[in-house]
């Protein structure tokens, strides 16, 4: 008899920059069209909305055939404390992460969430990206898979895609859930998963379509992205997870990378970090 499978949660947080197309889209995809639904969704909308982006979750919490949790906070508060919350009011020991613009394959959960029941803490995947036409891959970001190599590549850069992950609630609990750190909060927590022995994989096959918006390489540049680098390099050698020469080989290379121009930041990005 084969092993039944946890029920779990999808966690997905929408503010006000989001589009309401988009919000549908990932939804569904997330929840109605998955060949492995989640058993529950908690939805988190971080401070006030559109009018247009309101009726939309609205309309997906109506139509939708699995348990939606709305938690409103008053005011936008971030994604750290957004998050958080949601995984505060989630049921489940297992949680699913979503964006709302990017899209799930069908079969997602049901590749992902056996591994969870087989005592992974946290599974992630590859993306493939797209601009406006989902059916238009322009690249794949691919993972690393074992231990070994996903706490290797944390030192230099984060191992997961942070729309693609599973993990336990208590696993994130453990070491500290989501904590402040610029644009970076995702990487941060991973290393400290990592730091506190969780034990993680991915499936090096793209299971989430992810969405590059307008300026999508600019942002991936400039002061701010600058600052974030630095605290968490800082942070990084404070809890002992990267040597002093690593620091230093990481603010350099990576700082460099924050401030050249943008048409080549991403002819870097391409040929680093993508096929």
């Amino acid at each position: 008899m084969s092993k039944e499978l946890p029920k779990f949660s999808l966690l997905l947080p929408v503010y006000k920059g989001d589009s309401a197309e988009h919000f549908s889209k990932s939804f569904l995809t997330s929840t109605a069209q998955q060949s492995l639904p989640p058993t529950e969704v908690v939805l988190v909308q971080d401070g006030s909305v559109s009018h247009q982006l309101a009726l939309a979750i609205s309309d997906a919490i109506d139509s939708s055939p699995i348990p939606v949790k709305l938690v409103k906070l008053e005011k936008n508060s971030g994604l750290a404390t957004a998050l958080n919350m949601g995984i505060e009011e989630a049921a489940y020991e297992i949680i699913a992460r979503m964006d709302a613009d990017d899209i799930s394959n069908f079969d997602r959960f049901e590749k992902q969430i056996p591994l969870l029941a087989s005592d992974y803490d946290l599974v992630g995947s590859a993306i493939s990206e797209f601009e406006d036409n989902e059916s238009n891959t322009l690249a794949v970001r691919p993972v690393a898979v074992t231990m070994s190599d996903i706490s290797e590549r944390a030192k230099f850069r984060s191992p997961f895609n942070h729309p693609t992950v599973v993990y336990r609630k208590s696993a994130v609990i453990a070491a500290g859930g989501y904590q402040p750190m610029g644009t970076m909060e995702d990487y941060w927590l991973w290393v400290r998963m990592l730091k506190n022995g969780a034990r993680v994989t991915n499936i090096n096959e793209p299971l989430v379509k992810y969405r590059l918006g307008s300026g999508a390489y600019q942002r991936r540049g400039g002061k701010n992205q600058w600052q974030s680098e630095i605290a968490i390099q800082k942070a990084m050698r404070e809890i002992g997870f990267i040597s002093k020469g690593v620091y230093l080989r990481n603010i350099l290379l990576r700082g460099l990378y924050r401030f050249v121009p943008t048409p080549l930041r991403k002819i870097i990005y391409r040929k680093a970090f993508t096929n």
